[in-house]
């Protein structure tokens, strides 16, 4: 007689959405084994590199915990009470009472026929993770405080800008230079104080990322960066958790669901990052104030169908929207199978470095220009020395903040301008924070200009340290 083995809704989607699945096996180690066998994208769910059952997966028979490595080896009896209950908080399943005060805020909700009293319930029982609080996460978070999402936790470690209210709607002028998660705590909890906050003041990196993540149903994607990006996405694949992504650029924005419900997830779009400063930043290439706001309503229109179970999500769906045109395009995603995540045969089972698997902070290869600091820089010009400074940075840059005395040519006008620059000079190349201009020093080297160097740091770095009256953006 087999044994029954309740499958967690988190690994359902390994399991053609199976809630239990009969497994032959004497000990707990052999039906381990005979599931893996049948539904092989399993392991990596629940095992390391090493064969070890993960730190946040509970394996009980018969209501004994049997998680322990020596325990695997326990005798299972036909019949037996196999659970996979992953570590995260939360009760028996039941979903929540909805208080007075809320079957007033949320009658609107009450009224669609899909909805309904449960789907509000099942939004007061989700548990959602928004990584990033700027300008994705803002209305993300507005608008699922709204809606009734019962805990909310928040992944920021930066502090509110000047720059950030252009599109960052949580902030104001009154929390300027404040925490962004502790401001955006008090703003959520003033708009719906039935709200459970979990703030993590923090960077994601591989250490925290899964022992944050675990405590969440879904996560949502309000990242900036590539390798957090590529961080998020292995941490839910590796945690059976559904990825709501966004992203956008200037007045383009994309969004789609990623390892949900046997979809692929965003290694199977992108296996490999583009190489650094091929795609310029958002502070680079500018931003359209409400592209976040329109992509951000449409993360959290997802996480509002997954979690009711309401509509058909962007799983296997890529979405395109172009601000200037008011065009939506949508494009077809399939699980790759060589996928080195979510594959047939992942090799992408643990955490990686993604500050080196995205080339950043790597090794400088040889160069002959040198760098300078800002310091330095700065006990030169108060001495008297007049040195070349080239802001290789784009116009509405040096329109918000600039160095007195700096010559401006634009990154991608340097080559044709040459002759402006005088090759016997001593040359000082800056941008905001030193990747661009250190390409313009390799081309002025090439170019047989003798004294080349890079200001570390850019004009980030002349703020924070020689004059802060200089405005960051």
């Amino acid at each position: 007689m087999s044994s029954q083995i309740k499958i967690p809704s988190p690994l359902r989607q390994f399991t053609e959405n199976q809630s239990s699945v009969s497994v032959d096996g004497t000990t707990v180690s052999e039906v381990l084994e005979n599931i893996f066998n049948q539904y092989p994208e399993i392991r990596n769910q629940l095992l390391d590199g090493n064969g070890s059952i993960r730190n946040f997966v509970n394996i009980y028979v018969n209501g004994v915990d049997v998680r322990e490595k020596d325990n695997l080896e326990t005798p299972v009896e036909p019949g037996a009470d196999i659970r996979i209950i992953p570590a995260i908080a939360g009760g028996s399943g039941d979903l929540p009472e909805l208080e007075q005060t809320e079957l007033r805020r949320y009658a609107r909700h009450f009224s669609l026929p899909e909805f309904g009293m449960e789907g509000q319930q099942k939004l007061k029982a989700a548990k959602v993770l928004v990584v990033g609080t700027g300008g994705l996460g803002s209305p993300v978070l507005l608008y699922l405080t709204a809606a009734g999402i019962g805990t909310l936790g928040l992944v920021d470690f930066d502090v509110v800008d000047e720059s950030n209210l252009q599109r960052q709607i949580l902030f104001g002028v009154d929390v300027l230079g404040e925490s962004k998660t502790q401001s955006a705590r008090k703003r959520l909890s003033e708009l719906n104080p039935n709200l459970n906050i979990d703030v993590h003041e923090t960077r994601l990196t591989s250490e925290n990322a899964l022992e944050i993540i675990q405590n969440y149903d879904l996560v949502i994607d309000g990242t900036d960066n590539f390798q957090t990006r590529y961080l998020v996405n292995d941490a839910c694949v590796i945690m059976g958790k559904p990825n709501v992504y966004g992203s956008i650029f200037r007045f383009e924005g994309q969004a789609s669901v990623f390892n949900y419900d046997g979809g692929p997830c965003y290694r199977c779009l992108y296996p490999e990052p583009p190489p650094p400063g091929l795609v310029p930043s958002c502070a680079e290439g500018g931003v359209l104030g409400v592209l976040p706001g329109i992509i951000g309503c449409i993360q959290a229109n997802e996480a509002i169908k997954i979690i009711t179970g309401i509509g058909t999500t962007l799983k296997g769906r890529f979405l395109l929207y172009d601000a200037l045109d008011m065009d939506f395009q949508e494009v077809s995603l399939r699980k790759n199978p060589e996928c080195p995540a979510c594959g047939d045969q992942p090799t992408v089972t643990e955490l990686i470095d993604y500050d080196q698997f995205c080339g950043i902070n790597l090794p400088e290869p040889d160069h002959e220009w040198g760098e300078i600091t800002v310091t330095e820089l700065n006990q030169r010009i108060q001495s008297g020395e007049s040195p070349f400074i080239l802001d290789v940075r784009e116009e509405h840059e040096v329109v918000v903040a600039k160095i007195e005395g700096t010559s401006h040519i634009p990154m991608n006008q340097v080559m044709a301008r040459l002759d402006e620059i005088d090759p016997d000079a001593d040359i000082i190349v800056q941008c905001k924070t030193g990747g661009r201009s250190a390409k313009i020093c390799t081309l002025l080297t090439e170019h047989n200009f003798q004294n080349v160097k890079n200001l570390k740091g850019g004009i980030t770095a002349w703020s924070r340290i020689i004059d802060p009256s200089v405005p960051l953006y």
